[in-house]
């Protein structure tokens, strides 16, 4: 909203006009174009930036019907149903919302539903719809599963969906698409908006959001606010240097307290749940002047955390040291500072948590950077600058996945019998399956009812019947019950036991800790890794435990690591390599750094955006081969997976590696210099190295198991009955995963499974757009000893060796040793 002053324009009914009058405002002009598009009937994808009035623009048009409607021939059901990724974002909505509703003394009701909402409020929304209800996809998905949605939802007027973004490029998008398109069936005049601030390809999201039906393509318009005050982003450099290594960034909490204390409020934003955790026991050992600084995170209780809303919403904290959990849309005005310890892996995701400052458009939000070590150094730089420059990260178009289809199958037919040809031409209508073939189609169904060809003797997986009349329902009331209670596309890791092997028979012994499936999920019987400050070898993963064996004198092939769960972005890569190359660019940089990378230069080389720098050199007994793809941990522990299995075959006789975001390490007992480099990094790994990798490693069945809960094959919550442990299903899809491998490889789930593994888990598409890129382009770099580059990445080798505060010694001493090493 605007906060000048002016005359209404025609397009607002007069109560409206007073209403922004009153407050000194007049509507802005994109808040006027969301109404004109609303009387049109167009759909329409409105980007703005924070402050700008986004949501308001969303719900004006809906407030200005409402309003209008005649009271004798009001309908009984919803009219505007308002969808957000995060259940405190619909909460904070609505009470936004009913400001303006009250104000201007509107007949309207309008009230949130979100797994939080109590059990009587939500029996009186199903007799007694409000008129605007603003939920999340999960919500949605559980309403069209209802018997009787169809009569509940015919007179639905719009959706708005608030965080296009954040939900569109998912399996979460792709459930809320099909969603959307049994919402249009329902309500054929149903007007669809997308909100969002940070968006780089609006085509990609209009696409999404649009019914893709053939008469109707490039039905949603793209309206657009005004740009805004520009953020102003500060580098914070402790004692004005940064670190080598590191990515706590415990160096600068000393300033990062004083910050706080400048502050009148500061989001203290972190990538994952232990650097928050970390971050916040830091700030409390120097909170001498005891300032209200409170913690929020996703594992923490919905108790803990609504407390800790509403204490930020009533102006009460000082700092909250969060996650991703409040990167969206909550408006407390308070908030004048964002912090961003450790680097942001995204100029998308930076700007939003920015924009969770200030609040106002006119005056610019601002922002702190805290790099953890140079290569974040670079990383901060490079974001700060897309930033200036309103540059975004993009999410390609996406296919919808299969085993989401399943489960949308299932709904429907819980909420009332379908026809085969007519829920066909209405899928297809949803944007990520407008190219969904029939005989993918009829595999899901044949699935949803049978479980598929090995698993039809089995009663259990009959989940839906075809009746005589030739419509497919839902086997019976007690199956649709489980289906309700078992809906949404979010799944959690589960947390295994790891247990000391015990004789011939491997069973599990002594108990000596619980690992998220994610820690082992890249290792083979064998491997070793660290775990409690030991190495361990591998001995087995069942459904139950980790089975391991002590591997003393060993070096471990994969040491654990506390880094960023997000993946940096491509976009942030492709910048941060040419901020590297260009030496008339480091001007910007701090002193250390570009010491550092006039050093590098000197010692090893620094190469162009689109070569791969690739350093060989030997150190104590080891030889080791270190590269920089900058391609984010995930591609780079798959290349480097498969970067050992090829140097193998070549004689290299590798014992391990470890990755971050920006480099991979492999160390190996032979000379590394001779090998031919080109055929190392030859696009085949791709292929057989690959698909052998995939099938013999625990990440296949991790994935299985992700899409038989998705799919519904697997349910964790019964009538009655507590949750399913995650060992229970994992127990459970393991024997499901083995018997589809023997009697039918080409179930669906099992395709499912690869195509997951293959982007989610080893974002194999990025690896081969890496591959594609440094073909011919190999810099190799024959050391003597190791470079300043490499420096890093060899720490990470030795960080969980000895925990507790002599590991911390061990590990400054081994970092003083490696950097006089490196710049001798």
């Amino acid at each position: 909203m605007a906060e000048d002053a002016g005359a209404a324009p025609p397009l607002l009914p007069p109560r409206f006009a007073d209403w922004f009058a009153a407050r000194g405002w007049s509507a802005r002009e994109h808040q006027l174009e969301m109404v004109a598009k609303s009387r049109a009937g167009r759909d329409a994808l409105l980007i703005a930036p924070t402050g700008g009035g986004k949501t308001l623009a969303g719900f004006l048009p809906s407030l200005i019907e409402l309003a209008e409607r005649p009271k004798a021939n009001t309908p009984r059901g919803i009219h505007t149903l308002y969808i957000s990724p995060l259940k405190a974002l619909a909460v904070d909505v609505e009470r936004n919302l009913m400001a303006p509703i009250l104000q201007m003394g509107l007949p309207i009701v309008a009230e949130s539903r979100t797994g939080d909402t109590g059990q009587a409020r939500r029996q009186r929304q199903r007799i007694k719809p409000p008129d605007i209800l603003l939920t999340t996809p999960e919500q949605l998905a559980l309403f069209c599963a209802w018997e009787g949605a169809r009569l509940y939802f015919e007179d639905l007027a719009c959706v708005i969906v608030d965080e296009i973004h954040a939900i569109h490029a998912s399996k979460r998008g792709d459930l809320l698409a099909l969603d959307l398109a049994r919402l249009q069936t329902f309500a054929p005049r149903m007007r669809r908006v997308g909100l969002s601030a940070t968006v780089d390809d609006p085509d990609v999201i209009r696409r999404w959001l649009g019914c893709a039906a053939p008469e109707l393509e490039n039905q949603v318009d793209l309206v657009r606010g005004p740009a805004g005050a520009a953020p102003i982003v500060d580098m914070l450099l402790a004692e004005g240097r940064v670190p080598w290594a590191g990515h706590t960034a415990q160096h600068a909490m000393p300033e990062v307290y004083e910050a706080i204390k400048q502050a009148r409020t500061a989001l203290v934003f972190v990538n994952t749940r232990f650097q928050a955790e970390f971050a916040f026991q830091e700030l409390w050992k120097l909170n001498d002047d005891d300032l209200p600084i409170a913690l929020h995170h996703g594992s923490l209780a919905a108790e803990q955390r609504r407390k800790v809303e509403a204490a930020m919403a009533r102006g009460e904290l000082r700092a909250v040291v969060c996650t991703s959990t409040l990167d969206l849309g909550i408006d407390w005005g308070d908030v004048d500072l964002v912090i961003q310890l450790a680097s942001p892996k995204g100029a998308s995701r930076m700007v939003q948590r920015i924009g969770r400052a200030n609040h106002r458009l006119d005056e610019p939000s601002r922002a702190l950077f805290v790099p953890a070590n140079r290569f974040e150094m670079l990383e901060c730089q490079a974001a700060r600058e897309a930033i200036a420059e309103n540059r975004f990260d993009g999410d390609a178009a996406r296919t919808g996945a299969l085993d989401v289809l399943a489960q949308h199958v299932m709904g429907c037919a819980c909420s009332e019998p379908f026809d085969l040809l007519k829920l066909y031409d209405e899928l297809v209508t949803a944007g990520p399956y407008r190219d969904l073939a029939w005989e993918d189609f009829e595999q899901v169904v044949d699935f949803v009812s049978t479980g598929g060809y090995a698993l039809k003797t089995y009663d259990r997986f009959r989940r839906i019947v075809k009746g005589q009349d030739g419509l497919w329902r839902v086997r019976d009331q007690a199956t649709a019950q489980r289906h309700r209670m078992n809906v949404g596309a979010i799944l959690s890791p589960a947390v295994l036991a790891v247990r000391i092997a015990m004789g011939k028979r491997l069973q599990g012994g002594r108990k000596i800790g619980e690992v998220e499936e994610g820690y082992v999920e890249m290792l083979e019987p064998g491997d070793t890794f660290i775990f409690a400050g030991q190495v361990w070898s591998l001995v087995a993963v069942t459904g139950l435990d980790v089975l391991v064996r002590p591997a003393m004198g060993k070096d471990p092939k994969m040491p654990s690591w506390g880094g960023s769960k997000f993946a940096l972005s491509t976009f942030l890569a492709k910048r941060v390599r040419e901020l590297m190359f260009d030496e008339t660019h480091w001007k910007v940089l701090p002193n250390d750094v570009r010491e550092w990378l006039e050093i590098q230069k000197d010692r090893s080389l620094i190469v162009k955006e689109e070569e791969l720098l690739l350093e060989t050199f030997p150190r104590g007994k080891r030889n080791f081969i270190v590269c920089y793809p900058f391609e984010g941990r995930l591609a780079h522990t798959t290349l480097a997976m498969l970067l050992t299995r090829r140097l193998e075959r070549m004689g290299a006789a590798p014992l391990g590696f470890v990755c971050n975001d920006y480099a991979v390490a492999v160390w190996a007992l032979n000379p590394l210099d001779g090998l031919d480099f080109d055929e190392l990094f030859a696009e085949d790994m791709l292929g057989d190295d690959l698909e052998s990798w995939l099938s013999e490693s625990f990440m296949m069945k991790r994935a299985f198991k992700g899409c038989a809960i998705i799919s519904g094959l697997i349910e964790r919550r019964f009538p009655g009955e507590q949750q399913k442990s995650g060992r229970q299903v994992t127990f459970s899809t393991d024997l499901i995963y083995d018997v589809l491998r023997r009697h039918q490889p080409d179930h669906l789930l099992l395709r499912c499974a690869r195509e997951d593994a293959a982007t989610g888990l080893v974002d194999v598409a990025r690896l081969g757009q890496l591959l594609a890129r440094i073909k011919g382009k190999i810099r190799h770099a024959a050391l003597d000893h190791l470079s300043p580059f490499s420096v890093p990445i060899l720490l990470e080798i030795g960080k969980e060796r000895t925990p507790g505060a002599a590991g911390e010694m061990i590990l400054a001493e081994a970092e003083g040793d490696l950097i006089a090493e490196a710049i001798a």
